[in-house]
């Protein structure tokens, strides 16, 4: 695997900074993650990793916790700003002329900019997501906009990206051979992970989202891009957006209502067809969409779409969508998140004596003063 070998030490937080270090344990890393002793953890990221129990406000346990950033290849630091650097363990620390670890690429994850009057306030995926522009554009209704879980702050502008710049930080690490800071907001994270309907938005030339929110092709303003109830309340996702692909939608769908519903007075003159390339149609036609989907099931609409160019498919439900395909694993083997948890200091032993060479003695003088901890 691309990271075997390398060494990777993450300090315990949720969501973000536990993601970034999932994306490099499947990739081969080994991933430490630093719990407090006592510690409780709802962190469910943690496939591939091991975790030790260390007390960073021990002064014994802070130079542990240099030793083993020391021989590390990457450092996770999930906090706000200012707490490294206050327990003593800041990049300065490491990197530099006279640092302990010159190759460490010291990777920090924090939600607002550092440059930012908010930069050392609290705050959460919606925060930051709200700052960062792109939660006014989502679909919802005209009043307030809806949000998508903790998905685009926590994971793509956060963890994910903060991933991707290790990767690359370890990249041009082999031509200089020099480690860096990475620094990586979850606000400026999501307006990159958000740059196409941003660059839209600002140039309304291009139409895309010039419009207001429920109004865009893509934000539930356009019929043909949509999700439809069905008769047995399952859902349908409607994203035939090119003519071509509307033409063999319309097609299936016209063929498969029945003939009262499509002769009816309130759709006998409506052109189907038409209303596509006409924004003026759109309100139209999504009432007859909505009305058309209510009259069969999800599955009977799924058979009717299957395997054709219509772009409609059903909408699964997680379970469904684990049986349905051979998809990447999440959780544990069995898919039971409830079992994937990381005990705090579960690998404490296994990690400092048999990897960092602590003798027995020293692991027991540690462990007896409360400076570490196992389970």
């Amino acid at each position: 695997m691309a990271l075997r070998g390398k060494k990777v030490i993450e300090f315990a937080g949720l969501a973000p900074a536990p993601f970034a270090g999932l994306v490099l344990a499947d990739s081969g890393a080994s991933v430490i993650r630093v719990d407090r002793p006592s510690a409780k953890t709802l962190d469910v990221l943690c496939r591939g990793k091991r975790s030790v129990a260390i007390n960073s406000k021990a002064h014994s346990g802070r130079e542990l916790l240099k030793r083993l950033i020391s021989s590390a290849d990457v450092l996770i630091d999930p906090y706000r700003p200012g707490v490294m650097e206050r327990l003593g363990l800041g990049p300065d620390v490491f990197l530099g002329s006279s640092g302990l670890n010159q190759r460490l690429v010291y990777a920090r994850i924090v939600g607002f900019p550092r440059t930012s009057p908010y930069g050392a306030m609290a705050g959460h995926d919606l925060n930051y997501l709200a700052m960062s522009g792109i939660l006014a554009m989502l679909p919802g209704s005209r009043e307030k906009p809806n949000f998508p879980l903790n998905l685009l702050a926590d994971f793509a502008g956060g963890g994910m990206h903060c991933a991707t710049k290790i990767l690359l930080a370890l990249l041009e690490r082999n031509e200089t051979n020099q480690g860096q800071v990475v620094d990586v907001d979850m606000v400026s994270g999501t307006r990159y992970v958000s740059a196409s309907p941003l660059i839209h938005r600002s140039n309304p030339a291009t139409g895309r989202f010039a419009l207001r929110r429920g109004e865009n092709l893509l934000d539930g303003g356009a019929p043909f891009y949509n999700l439809y109830v069905c008769k047995d309340g399952g859902l349908m996702s409607l994203a035939c957006i090119e003519p071509r692909f509307f033409a063999v939608f319309t097609e299936k769908f016209l063929q498969a209502l029945p003939a009262h519903f499509v002769d009816s007075d309130e759709w006998l003159e409506f052109s189907v067809h038409d209303a596509h390339a006409n924004q003026k149609s759109w309100n139209r036609l999504k009432q007859f969409l909505t009305d058309g989907f209510t009259l069969r099931t999800r599955s009977e609409w799924s058979h009717i779409f299957f395997g054709t160019d219509a772009c409609c498919i059903p909408v699964l439900t997680p379970e469904e969508a684990s049986q349905e395909f051979d998809m990447p694993q999440i959780g544990s083997s069995k898919g039971k998140t409830e079992s994937c948890l990381l005990n705090p200091g579960q690998h404490t032993k296994e990690v400092l004596v048999e990897e960092f060479s602590l003798t027995v003695s020293e692991y027991e003088s540690l462990l007896k003063d409360g400076v570490i901890s196992q389970c």
